[in-house]
């Protein structure tokens, strides 16, 4: 479904991504975990068209995506939900979510991903009409997961969705997350929370340096003695 192949990143001179090639398969939960300045958030906004690739090839669902202009990234099927939420706060619940589904696709079907939405967030029905701005850090990630997904996207981007919640809500997140891809939607995670991501992935990659230093299956790299030490404290 998704194939990065080599892919470099850089900010002006500095480069960011070294070369870094993956893969991620149809309904597949994917992680790509790593310590702070790995590089994690520069490769998922590549991805979503945010950043542009210095060299390399993105290809989703067998077309060549990386010379797309950012706006298109959406229509292709790829929905982001980026890091520190970024909601328009003094709009409502609703309008955010509503903005999710600009798409003429996307609108023709508003009503009912609304309602998937909220099937999904069931906190966020008494919150329609209430300023974003005005949630708790938790209400505004369903928010912003809930936005994404009002695109109707077949992969969805997600930078850092524990990010300043409690252990309680990441729980909750992570299991709302999960749900999404059962229900066949492929997900992208990029997550510090190592341990929770690799308990939902099916499969990760280990991002050190702009570089993948490990890859394989959760259970593969949660068995590893390198991994568990350096990223899980054991």
């Amino acid at each position: 479904m998704l194939d990065v192949r080599d892919l470099k990143v850089a900010y002006g001179q500095a480069p960011a991504l070294w070369g870094v090639t993956l893969s991620l398969q149809p309904k597949e939960l994917l992680c790509v975990v790593g310590p702070n300045g790995a590089g994690k958030t520069t490769l998922i906004n590549t991805l979503a068209g945010v950043l542009r690739a210095r060299a390399g090839r993105i290809e989703f669902e067998g077309r060549d995506i990386t010379a797309l202009p950012a706006h298109r990234f959406c229509e292709a099927g790829i929905a982001l939900v980026p890091e520190g939420r970024r909601l328009f706060g003094s709009m409502s619940v609703l309008e955010n979510l509503e903005i999710g589904s600009l798409m003429p696709a996307a609108k023709a079907r508003r009503a009912l991903s609304l309602e998937l939405v909220l099937a999904l967030f069931p906190a966020l029905k008494a919150k329609l009409a209430q300023a974003a701005g005005e949630l708790s850090g938790g209400q505004q990630q369903m928010v912003a997961i809930g936005r994404a997904l009002m695109s109707r996207p077949r992969l969805l981007l997600l930078d850092e969705p524990s990010l300043g919640l409690s252990p309680l809500i990441v729980t909750e997140m992570f299991g709302a997350i999960g749900r999404v891809n059962a229900e066949g939607t492929a997900v992208l995670l990029v997550e510090q929370n190592v341990s929770m991501a690799l308990r939902v992935a099916d499969r990760a990659y280990v991002l050190e340096e702009g570089r993948v230093v490990a890859e394989g299956s959760a259970d593969e790299l949660m068995r590893r003695d390198e991994i568990r030490r350096a990223y899980l404290g054991v």
